[in-house]
């Protein structure tokens, strides 16, 4: 969906970095790493992404840290079009209309940490009464979103996890 909109990859994986995982700051070196590309690519989106009010950066000790920018006008348009690009909003609405007494909704691994690998790992905290139908769930959200959800039983307490729903 956004990557026919935005045509450079690397702008795209910086704002679903940024924008998946609202609390995780970045610096270049890391970035440069987990995306597997040159420092000067990422550099050059980052300088664009700050120079456009998307990302604030804030120099601690001697790296610059990026986050995403909170006050900016269009930070939850921004946010919601990274969960509907990488099918999170789906997973979220699917999978909350159909457990009851759902507390939470939590994504592990690479989503977690603002990479779109094309594999979601959930932890879902509530009783799940019909397991097939949760199944059958699954695999038409992943049809839709062209990702592989997997569903993890328990959550290791020292993996990084982002929670993406909670019940009211």
């Amino acid at each position: 969906m956004l990557n026919t909109l935005i045509s450079s990859k690397t702008r795209l994986n910086l704002l679903i970095r940024f924008f998946l995982n609202l609390a995780k700051k970045n610096h270049l070196r890391g970035l440069a790493n987990d995306f597997n590309e040159s420092t000067n690519s990422i550099r050059l989106e980052l300088n664009n992404l700050t120079k456009a009010g998307y990302l604030i950066k804030k120099k601690e000790k001697n790296k610059i840290n990026y986050l995403a920018n909170h006050k900016h006008p269009l930070f939850n348009i921004l946010v919601n079009l990274v969960r509907k690009h990488t099918g999170i909003e789906e997973i979220v609405e699917n999978i909350a209309s159909s457990i009851q007494n759902l507390s939470a909704i939590y994504l592990l691994g690479d989503y977690s940490k603002g990479i779109d690998s094309g594999n979601i790992v959930i932890y879902i905290e509530g009783k799940i009464v019909d397991k097939k139908y949760i199944n059958n769930v699954i695999n038409k959200t992943e049809k839709k979103i062209k990702r592989k959800i997997t569903i993890v039983n328990e959550i290791d307490p020292f993996e990084e996890k982002l929670l993406i729903y909670e019940s009211k």
